[in-house]
């Protein structure tokens, strides 16, 4: 299956509590921050709730 870098490339400070919670869910805590997760829709509608605060890769 499919994996997602996914980095934290803006600072969340400023944006609505929803952005901070979804960043928190993934684990992201700080800038250029990186996990890797499993390519399913949840995790894609989270790193899209966010998109404007973090970069996606496609990892193999």
């Amino acid at each position: 299956m499919a994996r997602l870098k996914i980095t934290q490339k803006k600072s969340y400070i400023g944006s609505k509590q929803n952005h901070r919670d979804t960043l928190r869910s993934l684990g992201l805590k700080r800038l250029n921050d990186v996990v890797v997760k499993e390519d399913r829709p949840e995790f894609r509608g989270m790193v899209h709730t966010v998109r404007h605060l973090v970069t996606v890769e496609e990892v193999d």
